[in-house]
């Protein structure tokens, strides 16, 4: 074994050592606190466990010390540079983590390859890291719609008009409060519905053809008029408001599919964590720094704020955020913990347990995403491919012998173009919406 070697394995002992002696003082904390004798005893057990842990990483601490030979003896009338052939890293004078002279000497002088790696990572220590600080914005647009309908919420928001807005609103991680929210939707609605009008006094006295001139002066009744362009006025404002109050519930289902999609593979990230018998909070610490699990980093953040700014303990932190989560399965996983943790169970069993049937699951939905894409092909080229030609041909065919409706050549041709490509349009954006739901 090398110097490098010993000295990492002595490092590895010491750190397990600490870990042990943090996990040892939180249960003495936790059973001197406790007032059931059931998890007095529940905790008794583990702190024997954790003594006999302890004092098998003493004695293999002891023996890799006994087995690592750091110095070694100079002979007789021997100088220190002379040892070996090689030159201490303290005689060599390094100008700068970049300087020439640095680099010629480590190519001029001998020195091992333990002496190079650590000179190599002094290097490394001395660049200065820059830090990003990320302002968040203040939303002018939200801003102006609390001033103008922040009352009319209000009252809405007592009467609980909006309480499953509010709910799919704080699971959507969306920045908005309740009351900012719905004063954007009702601005929407009357913007809407003030650009509804305008079209709808522009289509009283003026037509739109397909030919040029494109506009032109409108003739006819005017009742007509207003009867056939009435609508106007009712589906802009009503599709704005649906669109504004469903958009939270598309959001949180966008975000669910995407935590279940991280789930399974951070819960053996945990599972192995776990076996080190860590402090759980520290479990959840390390997942949201691994920058591996961006939509559950963001629930774990919430976990740690609920812990270590607002002062809840584990369970109660929990049991909190497993009503607010945006995924059921999160849900489940961080009530079942919090049991877990309340009735003294193995954490390392519940996360390995919860690993193979979250795994499961995720190879089950996989092929069902699988089976419905082969059943969207099938769909997309009886719909966009045959579908247009058979509309085509009827419709010369019509055009033909003058039965039903007679439309001219360009007509047909605008009209199947224009019918393929708002189909195609309309098959992409399902298919996204598709896409971001099972990722």
């Amino acid at each position: 074994m090398t110097l490098e070697e010993s000295i990492n394995q002595i490092k590895e002992s010491v750190f397990k050592e600490i870990k042990i002696a943090n996990e040892f003082s939180y249960l003495l904390g936790y059973s001197e606190s406790s007032s059931s004798e059931s998890e007095k005893k529940i905790v008794h057990n583990q702190i024997m466990k954790l003594k006999s842990s302890l004092r098998i990483a003493n004695q293999k601490l002891l023996k890799s010390l006994e087995e690592t030979n750091i110095a070694t003896p100079l002979s007789n009338g021997a100088k220190a540079e002379e040892v070996n052939g090689y030159t201490p890293v303290s005689s060599i004078k390094l100008v700068g983590a970049s300087g020439r002279r640095g680099r010629a000497l480590l190519k001029k002088e001998k020195i091992s390859e333990f002496e190079r790696a650590t000179i190599k990572r002094l290097k490394k220590g001395e660049k200065k890291r820059e830090v990003k600080k990320e302002e968040q914005k203040v939303n002018e647009y939200a801003k102006i719609a609390g001033s103008i309908f922040s009352k009319t919420a209000k009252v809405f928001i007592k009467k609980k008009t909006f309480k499953k807005l509010g709910e799919d609103l704080i699971k959507s991680n969306l920045n908005y409060n309740l009351i900012t929210y719905v004063s954007t939707v009702f601005l929407n609605t009357a913007i809407a519905f003030g650009l509804s009008i305008l079209l709808f006094i522009f289509l009283l006295f003026f037509n739109i053809s397909q030919t040029f001139p494109i506009i032109t002066l409108a003739t006819g009744s005017m009742l007509i008029r207003i009867l056939s362009t009435f609508w106007i006025l009712i589906i802009a404002p009503v599709v704005t408001f649906l669109f504004m109050y469903t958009y939270p519930s598309l959001e949180r289902k966008s975000i669910e599919g995407k935590i279940n999609a991280e789930l399974p593979f951070a819960m053996i990230h945990m599972s192995a964590i776990s076996g080190s018998m860590i402090d759980p909070i520290k479990i959840f610490s390390i997942i949201g720094t691994t920058k591996e699990y961006p939509h559950l980093e963001k629930e774990f953040n919430k976990l740690l704020n609920e812990i270590n700014v607002y002062g809840y303990d584990l369970v109660t932190a929990l049991k909190d955020l497993a009503i607010d989560s945006p995924s059921q399965k999160l849900s489940d996983f961080f009530n079942g913990l919090a049991t877990t943790i309340t009735s003294g169970g193995s954490l390392f069993q519940y996360f390995e347990e919860r690993a193979q049937s979250l795994l499961f699951d995720y190879k089950l939905d996989k092929e069902k995403s699988t089976k419905s894409a082969e059943t969207f092909m099938d769909i997309y080229i009886s719909v966009v491919i045959a579908a247009p030609m058979i509309l085509m041909l009827l419709l010369m065919m019509m055009k033909v012998s003058g039965l039903g409706i007679s439309l001219s050549t360009s007509m047909i041709s605008l009209l199947v173009g224009g019918g393929v490509s708002l189909i195609n349009v309309l098959f992409l954006v399902f298919l996204q919406i598709k896409q971001q739901s099972t990722a």
